[in-house]
């Protein structure tokens, strides 16, 4: 697993680490890593990959799964979302079609499909 690769730098994560549950002082069971996890989940997200597709350095695909459910349905992503939106120096995290730029073929580029309808063929 490559780490210099992980998206979440040091100062991100400090601003993070006090939103979401998990720490020694919470109850009940911890993560065992809770970095790696928003990594394992930032990862699923830019790449688009199913969940059991999570890369074995990540850890379980489906305990990972669980988690992210149990977060989600806490709201602890909109939490992190909502601390973090107000903070103009994050702002290189988010994606649109601003910065994307898209293939050639997918714009409408000159050529288009090379397969014509049925009635657009010349009869014989």
């Amino acid at each position: 697993m490559r780490t210099e690769r992980f998206v979440i730098s040091d100062r991100s994560w400090s601003f993070i680490e006090p939103l979401v549950p998990g720490k020694k002082r919470d109850p009940g069971a911890t993560g065992r890593d809770t970095r790696l996890f928003l990594e394992a989940v930032l990862w699923r997200v830019r790449v688009g990959a199913p969940w059991r597709d999570l890369p074995t350095g990540f850890g379980e695909w489906n305990s990972i799964f669980r988690r992210f459910r149990r977060w989600a349905k806490k709201g602890v992503f909109q939490r992190i979302f909502e601390a973090l939106a107000d903070d103009p120096d994050l702002e290189y995290i988010l994606i649109d079609g601003t910065i994307v730029s898209v293939h050639q073929k997918a714009s409408g580029a000159k050529g288009g499909p090379s397969i014509r309808p049925l009635d657009a063929q010349k009869a014989d």
